[in-house]
C-alpha cells in the first residue's frame, strides 16, 4: 500500500540513505530494520505507505537498525552485528510514551546489577492470508491493534492546515529540531478511506521536525505537540502531495487526514553532555553482561520488551577508547524484546528515564567473537556502552 510520502527519501529522519537507514551500527531489530531500509526506511512509511521518501534510511534506522521510515526491525542479530551498532535515526525520540520523559544525564553514582534475556526473532512483513483456509502450511493473518483509533473526517475539505488537539499531552512542546515519535492513522479526507497506519504494524514512527523529512502538513502540524497527546491533522493537498498522485489510494490534489498519538517528544542531545569515559573499570574477558548505574533517573523504568530511546557512547572495554557516539545527531530507538541487540536486551530493562548506565558487554552479546573492525573493536574484546535513557515506549508484540 502506498502511503503519503513523508519526505524526499534523502533528508530528514527517514531519508533513504540517512544515518537511520543505513547507519553504522544498526542494532538488532532496529539495526537494519525499521530505520535502515525496513518498513520505515523504504517500506510502508518511506516509499511505501507513508510515502516514498523520508523514512527509508534515516539516522535512527542506521544506528540501531531502526527503520525510521516505518521502523522495520533489523532482519536479524547477525545482520546487526555486521553493521555498526549504533547510529540512529533521525532523531527520533524521546519522552516516554506512557510515562515520564527525560533528558540526558551526567554525574556519577553506583549500582550494579545483571539482567538476562536472549535475542532472537524478528518482525515479519504482514502477509495477506486472511482468506487462506488451507490448513497445513497456512500463515495466520497479521494481528490488528485493538488500540487503533477511528478517524472522523471533517465536514469540508480543508483549504488550510487544521490542527485539532483531541486529547492534551504533557511535558515539553515540540519545536523544530526535536524528534517526535508517533502512531498514526492516515485517511483520505474526502471519504475516510485509509491508506496507512502504524498501529497494525505495532511500529511507532519517528519524525524530526523542521528537516523536511515528512510532508509539510506534518512538519508544521506537529510543532507544539506534547507526549501523550492525540492530535488530528486535516491537511490540504498543497501541504501533502500536491498534484502528484501516490498510487491508487492517494490521488492528485488529495487532502489527507491523520489521527496521531504522540508517544514521545525528544530534544536533540547536547554533545557537551556526552560521557568522555566509561565510568567503570576496564573489562577484559567478561563472562556475562553486567551494568552499573552512573546516574539514577527520575522517570519511569524501562520494561523488558519496550523500545528505549537512548543517547550512547561505545568504548573499548580493555582500554576505554571511545569508538562511536550518537550525541552528535539524535537519540536512537532500540528494542529490548527478543531479537534485539543482546547487550541492550540484557542491559537496559529496569533503567529509569533520565538515567545514565554503563553496560559491560561480552563479545557474544555484542558483535560476536570477531568483534567489529569497522568500529575499531578487535576480536574477543569486551564492549562498554554508556547509555543515557531519554524515553521509552511499547514495542511490537513478540511472537
Amino acid at each position: 500500500m502506498l502511503t503519503p510520502n513523508f519526505g524526499d527519501g534523502v533528508s530528514g529522519v527517514a531519508a533513504s540513505s540517512g544515518r537511520v537507514g543505513s547507519g553504522r551500527v544498526g542494532w538488532g531489530r532496529f539495526g537494519s530494520g525499521w530505520a535502515g531500509s525496513g518498513r520505515v526506511g523504504s517500506g510502508r512509511v518511506g516509499p511505501g505507505r507513508v510515502g516514498p521518501g523520508t523514512p527509508p534510511s534515516s539516522e535512527l534506522g542506521v544506528r540501531f537498525g531502526v527503520d525510521v521510515g516505518s521502523w522495520e526491525f533489523a532482519s536479524s542479530v547477525v545482520a546487526m552485528r555486521r553493521t555498526l551498532p549504533l547510529l540512529l535515526t533521525a532523531t527520533l525520540l524521546f519522552a516516554a510514551c506512557g510515562g515520564g520523559g527525560g533528558g540526558g544525564a551526567s554525574d556519577n553514582s553506583t549500582n550494579t546489577e545483571n539482567t538476562t534475556d536472549e535475542p532472537s526473532d524478528t518482525v515479519d512483513e504482514p502477509t495477506d492470508t486472511a482468506n487462506d483456509t488451507s490448513g497445513a502450511g497456512s500463515v495466520a493473518p497479521p494481528p490488528t491493534n485493538p488500540d487503533k483509533p477511528e478517524v472522523e473526517i471533517p465536514g469540508e475539505i480543508p483549504t488550510e492546515l487544521v490542527v485539532t488537539v483531541l486529547e492534551p499531552g504533557t511535558g515539553p512542546e515540540a519545536v523544530a529540531g526535536d524528534t517526535v515519535i508517533v502512531d498514526y492513522v492516515g485517511v483520505r479526507t474526502r471519504d475516510g478511506v485509509e491508506f496507512d497506519n502504524s498501529y497494525d504494524r505495532f511500529e511507532p514512527f519517528p519524525v524530526v521536525l523542521g528537516e523536511g523529512g515528512v510532508i509539510p502538513g506534518w512538519d508544521q502540524g506537529l510543532v507544539g505537540a506534547q507526549a501523550g497527546a492525540r492530535i488530528q491533522l486535516d491537511i490540504p493537498s498543497e501541504l501533502a502531495y500536491g498534484a502528484e498522485a501516490r498510487g491508487e489510494l492517494i490521488g492528485a490534489n488529495e487532502a489527507l487526514t491523520f489521527l496521531i498519538d504522540v508517544r514521545a517528544v525528544v530534544q536533540p542531545p547536547d554533545p557537551a553532555d556526552a560521557p568522555t569515559e566509561p565510568g567503570v573499570p576496564p573489562s577484559e574477558g567478561a563472562t556475562e553482561t553486567t551494568f552499573t548505574d552512573l546516574v539514577d533517573g527520575d522517570g519511569d523504568g524501562l520494561q523488558a520488551g519496550q523500545t528505549a530511546l537512548i543517547n550512547y557512547v561505545l568504548f573499548r572495554g580493555d582500554n576505554g577508547v571511545a569508538l562511536e557516539s550518537s550525541w552528535e545527531s539524535a537519540p536512537v530507538p532500540v528494542p529490548t524484546a527478543e531479537g534485539g541487540f543482546p547487550g541492550f536486551v540484557k542491559g537496559l530493562p529496569g533503567m529509569k528515564v533520565g538515567g545514565r548506565r554503563a553496560i559491560v558487554i561480552t563479545p557474544a552479546d555484542a558483535f560476536g567473537p570477531d568483534g567489529n573492525p569497522q568500529l575499531g573493536l578487535p576480536a574477543g574484546t569486551d564492549l562498554i556502552i554508556v547509555v543515557d535513557l531519554v524515553g521509552a515506549f511499547d514495542g511490537p508484540p513478540e511472537g
